[in-house]
């Protein structure tokens, strides 16, 4: 670093400021005039080679702007300093190339009258030099690490007297002190593990021949406790003149540690960590060779079973998950137990397990494999100190169905323990093709539905609410249709269920209210519909939804429709799921001013002690009920479903009527409102817009 100005080195005079910048040009080092500020007033060319363009064009930038961001306020700290005193500062600039140059600075203050040079700021590239610190500091690393790894045996094999000298720690891997090892070569080679002895010789001689560099192989060596050893031995060969090998040098390290882990992520990488079976990749590729087999030997067949806990997430929530485990862990031994030499058991992952039945002489040994299952789980399992009955879902799929993929075969057990899930617990099912077709059907369904609502799919019908008083129509009910491409217009019972399983029944339901909203709004500009309201539907998932509340204000308000007009209808199932928690979904509900129907009453059941609770308006009859109500049995029950309405101080609507005699006696009860195919069947838009018109009389 060259020698920094002082006050002193530049006498005031009228031509000290050109005075000043032509010795800053005559430095042979970076330098630069800076003003208190930190504005680069003057530099010279070297400091302007480093940073890139021309001296002229750094005039006027702050130094601090072009160093790194990190070194930003070091930087300015420095110049702060220099301002009254000599600072030092290190800090990265952008060089005209785009890299990051290192440079050292050293500043001073520097006052000449008339000038506004405050600072003289002088710097060197030491880029390079930080370059070679770090190569060097890497290279100590590396020597550090060759010191440690100095704990490995030493070996030097004299090839011409066969002699092999051995380390101390040599001797020590193998137990043996240092008097009790001679330089014979069989006290290595007799102490390796018969089944490595054959590749250690042949890699030995390999190398030695010239077939490789270096010499490298994994073998076991036998310690003076009998226990084995694992090592890996590496050496060169030191060659004469003519390319001969005279000796070879090497090492030996201790692997013993990283082999036991590498078995042990072996293992695990093909067994489940909670009950130690095989998991489901060890499953699948047991299926494949036994599948390659079935394909080679005509006779050979296999079964395999897909077994699901039934109500397993009910021990979870109630329980909690540690039981839920302990109870799968026991699961696994019992499964262990049913099976024959040669079967498989293995966790495929939450309450999932596969069962291979090998061998099968014929489709019965894979039904008393699955009996015996299902016998076993019979008793309680002892879990978390307290007793657990459990049941399970069993599926079965044959090899004889001509199977390519194992994963193919696995779905259709699946598929079959699904079917039998869906007739109850406890249950087992045989794999048929026609599992398959309404799997598949089931699969296209539910991706159309996926993409039904981005492509507008979707339409709305709407049924008369009519008022068994006036006999004048009182509202609508929204219907929603799928308008699917290739199969028509499809009703709620050909997807629905689907929706509601997949979720998209939430933002399906968020679309109906909008569409039903706005078009009952614009109704009630017509002729006589001023009052009309409508009713939606919520299906369970937009129950359990608290968003759901967001989604019906968020309709009201596009709409400008007023809360008093819009109807939510909720099935008595669906209230009964989870009492406790649909309580405040609906009292928030009614604090937008909608109505609150209970659908379907009398399909579910409930408790009468807890229907005053709900903060609801009527009471839906359903029309299993309503359809019958022309026998003395029947008329009975909707007469006390009436009944309990009105002395709930709720009113009644009946759905499904379809004939006079049933408005007749509704009537007579004094229902409220109705609705069915005798009114009128759901109707477009259009067509509902022209009954409001025709404004009929029942």
């Amino acid at each position: 670093m060259t020698k920094s100005f002082r006050k002193k080195d530049i006498a005031p005079g009228p031509e000290e400021p050109s005075v000043l910048r032509h010795l800053c040009d005559r430095l042979p080092g970076m330098a630069a005039l800076l003003d208190a500020d930190g504005l680069v007033v003057h530099a010279n060319a070297a400091f302007a080679a480093v940073v890139g363009g021309s001296a002229g064009s750094l005039v006027g930038r702050k130094l601090i702007e072009m160093a790194h961001p990190e070194d930003a306020g070091a930087l300015a700290d420095c110049l702060r300093v220099a301002v009254d005193t000599r600072a030092e500062a290190a800090f990265r600039v952008t060089a005209g190339d785009g890299s990051w140059r290192n440079l050292e600075l050293a500043a001073a203050p520097l006052v000449v009258p008339g000038d506004p040079v405050a600072v003289i700021a002088e710097a060197r590239d030491v880029t390079e030099r930080r370059r070679e610190d770090a190569a060097l500091r890497r290279s100590e690393e590396r020597y550090a690490l060759a010191t440690r790894g100095a704990d490995d045996g030493i070996w030097d094999w004299d090839l011409a007297a066969d002699r092999i000298e051995y380390s101390p720690r040599w001797k020590a891997m193998v137990g043996a002190e240092e008097d009790q090892i001679s330089d014979r070569p069989s006290e290595w080679f007799d102490r390796v593990h018969p089944e490595d002895l054959d590749a250690l010789r042949a890699d030995i001689a390999a190398h030695l021949q010239g077939e490789s560099t270096r010499f490298h192989n994994e073998h076991r060596l036998l310690g003076r406790d009998g226990s084995h050893v694992w090592v890996l031995s590496r050496g060169a060969a030191i060659r004469d003149e003519q390319g001969q090998a005279r000796r070879l040098t090497g090492t030996t390290t201790d692997i013993t540690e990283r082999k036991a882990a590498e078995q042990l992520l072996q293992h695990l990488a093909v067994h489940d960590a909670l009950t130690g079976l095989p998991n489901r990749k060890a499953f699948l590729d047991r299926l494949f060779r036994s599948l390659r087999r079935a394909q080679r030997a005509g006779g050979y067949q296999f079964a395999i079973l897909f077994l699901d806990l039934d109500r397993f997430k009910l021990v979870n929530d109630s329980l909690g998950h540690v039981t839920g485990d302990q109870l799968l862990i026991s699961l696994a031994a019992r499964l262990t137990d049913c099976l024959r030499p040669g079967d498989l058991v293995a966790h495929l992952g939450g309450d999932e397990f596969g069962l291979l039945v090998d061998h099968l002489q014929s489709p019965f040994d894979a039904s008393h494999v699955a009996e015996r299952v299902q016998k076993a789980l019979t008793a309680p399992f002892k879990v978390g100190g307290q007793e657990v009955f459990a049941s399970a879902s069993i599926g079965v799929a044959f090899s004889a169905s001509g199977y390519e993929r194992p994963e193919d075969l696995l779905r259709d057990a699946d598929t079959a323990m699904y079917r039998a899930k869906s007739l109850g617990s406890g249950r087992t099912q045989i794999f048929d093709q026609e599992m398959h077709t309404r799997a598949l059907a089931r699969f296209m369904l539910e991706t159309d539905l996926r993409r039904a609502l981005e492509r507008r799919e979707f339409c709305l019908r709407y049924q008369p609410v009519v008022s068994l008083r006036t006999g004048r129509i009182g509202g609508f009910e929204a219907l929603v249709r799928w308008n699917h491409p290739e199969r028509g217009l499809l009703l709620p019972a050909d997807f629905l269920s689907v929706a509601e399983e997949t979720g998209v029944v939430v933002p399906m339901t968020s679309w109906i209210l909008k569409e039903a909203c706005s078009q009952i709004r614009a109704w009630q500009a017509l002729p006589g519909g001023a009052s009309l309201s409508i009713s939606v539907n919520l299906a369970s998932p937009d129950v359990a939804q608290p968003e759901v509340v967001e989604a019906v204000w968020e309709a009201l308000s596009a709409s400008g429709l007023a809360g008093r007009h819009l109807r939510l209808e909720i099935t008595e199932s669906t209230i009964m799921k989870d009492l406790e928690g649909v309580i405040p979904l609906l009292l928030a509900l009614k604090d937008l001013g909608i109505g609150i129907d209970i659908d379907d009453f009398g399909t579910g059941y409930s408790s009468l002690s807890y229907l005053h609770r709900l903060p609801t308006d009527a009471l839906k009859v359903d029309r299993s009920f309503v359809g019958r109500s022309e026998s003395p049995g029947e008329a009975a029950i909707v007469r006390t479903i009436v009944e309990l309405a009105h002395s709930l101080d709720r009113q009644v609507i009946a759905e499904g009527i379809e004939t006079a005699a049933q408005l007749s006696l509704l009537r007579s009860l004094r229902c409220e409102y109705g609705q069915g195919f005798h009114f009128s069947r759901p109707l477009t838009p259009g067509d509902a817009e022209a009954l409001i018109v025709r404004n009929p009389s029942w």
